[in-house]
Order: structure tokens, then C-alpha cells, then sequence
């Protein structure tokens, strides 16, 4: 698939030339951030200036979604604009660990590979996560460079690690092994986690200068506010909502410094930047796991707080500001980064995400479509319009199996965005639209081989 996908591209655009002019691509991806996080979404206790003024200049989505409850799914769904089933991203399992093995499989086509054969530099920064492997590491998806975590900094906890610590207030530095690697190589083990926003950011700023007199798509996942949570002197207790807003203040500081950056280097008219997170809160982790705010539910379930993100757009002169409850998900990424790239679609691959460049700058209103909500590799809810069903319902964690319904739950999230009013003895219609969208959706759907499992 990619292969192909490679030869009919070099053979449209074989001079650099072609690249000159290209949008640049930013899209920085927070882990475990939830919808009422942000001062712009509600928060009354973390401040966030520069996410604030991020979506007061752009567009800032009401109803954005990612692909899954948990983050390798959710990554691999991101770069490939690909439901994580098709792809074999998802399972029992639910994420990588260090001893999985398997990853992101070499077939697929990421954003970054469809980028740099259009003649973009392309760098990674921050967690990966999508295997450890030849053919799944960052260096073998697309991206020239790479810095950052290979997987989830809870993971390598050193052996007597006390239980508990993972979401601790106060975590031990030297409680986890993970490693720091750049361009496949461990540059630091363990990794001083308190220092990991400052360099991921510094990485991200010199990559924008170095690259600037070329287009670039810059992929910038920050390991935080996932747990365990760390922040530099300078942010270390400064925050009313603790060390978790500690975390995501100096999250914020670091959309500033790049935001900053690609206005002082003239850059910012010609750079689309996306902000979102990975899933939801990792609410059992108490004070230390963030806040889905009216959302029910957090990180792990397919209730809207699992799967229901935060979703900034940003660039100006060509998105004008303003607040949109379009339906709009993290798939949408790669077609929409293709588009402003003057880049074909991947041939001979089902994409899941549509080009969002209409909603975002003619604004537009995308298609109706059907977005479904998946747990592993299993469908459990659909929505359709201001409607969602759920036909199977699961705690994002406690709760050992998932509950089915022989009839489907129903909602109108417009109305009830909490999820507390079972509506779907009085609108029987709309739950057989919403079934006919699920079978066309599943009709069409081919497993990929189980990476996770």
C-alpha cells in the first residue's frame, strides 16, 4: 500500500520546486487533557492564557472528537485518518506496552509520509507510542527527526516503586526508567520528567526556525497531563488546581513559545496549527486526573468525556475567529493536511476523516456524517447529527465488563451533552437511521492484523 502509494506520488511531483509555497502543519496533541481543562472550555482553576488566546484568534470546535478512548489507538487513528480497527491498533489490550509486539504496521500511510514526499521537512516531538519496533518507530513513518518517549511515562516503573505513586501529588523522580530517545537513539535513561515540556518545546521552536525558509508538518505530542505529572521550577506550584494544573499551565506556555515563534518568524499566516488531546481525563486518578467537565465519564469509556476533546484551529488571515459545534474528529486531520499540501489521498485505503478546509475557511458546514465510537475493537455507540446511541455502555475503568443493551440508549447531545436522559422509546426513527449508518459502517470494514494483543 504504501509503496504505491510513494511511486504515483514521485511520479506527479518529482521537482522540490512544487514544495515551495505549502501550508505548514502543526498539530500539538496533549495526553489525557480533558474537556474542561482549558480557561477557553470552562475551567475555573487553570489558567491558560495562550490556549485561550489560541482560540480566541481561531476556531474553536465544541463537538471534536478522536477516535478512541485511549491514546495508541487514538495516535495511530490521528496520523492515518483511520479508525484504529482497519489499521489493527486496538484490542484487548487497548494500548502498547513495552513487551507488546507489535506497532503501527509499515503499510500504513501516515500524514508525515504523504507530506515529505510532497517535499515537507516533518518532525516528530514528544510520546510516540505506536510501537518500538523496525517499521513502526517515528523514523519509519515518515518523520525526519525525532525526540521524545517511546511509549507512556507511567511505564518502565522501577522494581519497590511504592504503591501509588503513579498518581501521587508528589511522584518520585527517579520512579520510572523511560527513556529519552532521539532519532532512535536513548540519549537520556531514566528521563528527568521535570525538564521534558521545556525541551520538547525547545526541540519544536528550532525546528520551526531551522525549517522556516521550507514547508514543514511538525506532529508535537506532549507527554502531559498524563500521570505521573511533573513541571519545571517555573511552574512547580503555581497552579490553584495543583501539580496536574502545574502540568497543563506549562502546556500552555509551550503552545505560546510556538505560537510566538511562528508569528515572530513570519510564519503564522502560512501554518495551520491544530491543538487537541488524545482522549479524556484519567478521572480515577482523582485531583491529579483532570476534569471532563459537563461530560459524562473521562479516559477509557466511550461516554462523550472519554472520547470529546478539547479542538483549537488556528491561523491567521485565514480561519476567522469564532466558536463551531460542526461535528469534527482527529481523522480529519490527514485529509484536511493533504489538501493545504496539494497532496493526493493515499490510493487503494479507506479513510475515515474528510478535508475540513471548507469548515475552516469558507465556514462551511462538513457533510452529516456518522461518527462511531469504538472501545478496543468493539463498536459501542454511534452518533448521528445531535443523537448518539449506545448500544453497549463501559466505566472507563472498575467496571470489569461492558453492559449491553438489547435496546440502544439515546441521547441528544445538544440538549443533554451529560448523557443523563434516555430518550429512545420516543424517537424510534432516529434510532433506525442511526442502525443503518452502523451496518453500512461495519459492511465495510476490514480488520487489520491485531498489533495489540
Amino acid at each position: 500500500m504504501r509503496s504505491l502509494f510513494f511511486a504515483l506520488v514521485l511520479s506527479i511531483f518529482a521537482t522540490s520546486s512544487q514544495a515551495a509555497g505549502r501550508p505548514n502543519v502543526v498539530v500539538i496533541f496533549a495526553d489525557d487533557l480533558g474537556y474542561g481543562d482549558l480557561g477557553c472550555y470552562g475551567s475555573p482553576t487553570i489558567r491558560t492564557p495562550h490556549l485561550d488566546r489560541m482560540a480566541a484568534e481561531g476556531l474553536r470546535f465544541t463537538d471534536f472528537y478522536v477516535a478512541a478512548e485511549v491514546c495508541t489507538p487514538s495516535r495511530a487513528a490521528l496520523l492515518t485518518g483511520r479508525y484504529p480497527i482497519r489499521s489493527g491498533m486496538c484490542g484487548v489490550r487497548r494500548v502498547l506496552f513495552p513487551n507488546s509486539k507489535g506497532g503501527l504496521p509499515v503499510g500504513e500511510v501516515t500524514i508525515a509520509d504523504a507530506l515529505r514526499v510532497r517535499g515537507y521537512k516533518t518532525a516528530h516531538v514528544g510520546k510516540w507510542h505506536l510501537g518500538i519496533h523496525a517499521g513502526s518507530r517515528p523514523l519509519d513513518q515518515g518523520f525526519d527527526q525525532s525526540l521524545g518517549l517511546p511509549y507512556s511515562n507511567d511505564m518502565d516503573a522501577r522494581p519497590g516503586l511504592p504503591k501509588g505513586s503513579t498518581g501521587s501529588p508528589n511522584p518520585p523522580r527517579d520512579g520510572w526508567n523511560v527513556p529519552l530517545i532521539r532519532n532512535g537513539k536513548i540519549i537520556e535513561q531514566p528521563t528527568d520528567q521535570t525538564t521534558l515540556t521545556k525541551r520538547y518545546t525547545e526541540e519544536a521552536v528550532a525546528f520551526i526556525r531551522e525549517q522556516k525558509t521550507s514547508p514543514f508538518f511538525l506532529y508535537f505530542a506532549h507527554t502531559f497531563p498524563h500521570v505521573p505529572l511533573f513541571a519545571s521550577p517555573e511552574f512547580s506550584g503555581r497552579s490553584r488546581a495543583g501539580i496536574y494544573g502545574d502540568a497543563v499551565e506549562e502546556l500552555d506556555w509551550s503552545v505560546g513559545q510556538v505560537l510566538e515563534t511562528l508569528r515572530s518568524e513570519g510564519l503564522a499566516e502560512n501554518t495551520l496549527v491544530f491543538f487537541t488531546s488524545d482522549n479524556g481525563p484519567w478521572l480515577i486518578m482523582g485531583d491529579q486526573g483532570g476534569s471532563a467537565g459537563l461530560l459524562r465519564d473521562g479516559k477509557g469509556s466511550t461516554w462523550e468525556g472519554g472520547m470529546r476533546v478539547p479542538g483549537i484551529a488556528w491561523m491567521p488571515g485565514r480561519i476567522s475567529p469564532g466558536v463551531t459545534t460542526e461535528l469534527a474528529h482527529a481523522m480529519d486531520l490527514l485529509p484536511t493536511a493533504l489538501a493545504l499540501a496539494g497532496a493526493p489521498l493515499p490510493s487503494d485505503v479507506t479513510l475515515d476523516g474528510i478535508d475540513l478546509a471548507p469548515l475552516l475557511f469558507q465556514n462551511q458546514s462538513p457533510p452529516d456524517r456518522p461518527f462511531f465510537y469504538y472501545r478496543g475493537d468493539q463498536l459501542f455507540a454511534c452518533r448521528l447529527g445531535p443523537w448518539k446511541a449506545h448500544f453497549k455502555t463501559q466505566t472507563g475503568y472498575g467496571q470489569p465488563k461492558p453492559e449491553a443493551f438489547e435496546a440502544p440508549l439515546l441521547f441528544h447531545l445538544g440538549r443533554d451533552p451529560s448523557e443523563k436522559r434516555n430518550v429512545a422509546a420516543d424517537h424510534p426513527d432516529v434510532l433506525s437511521a442511526i442502525q443503518n449508518a452502523v451496518t453500512a459502517h461495519q459492511a465495510g470494514v476490514v480488520p487489520g492484523p491485531p498489533q495489540l494483543d
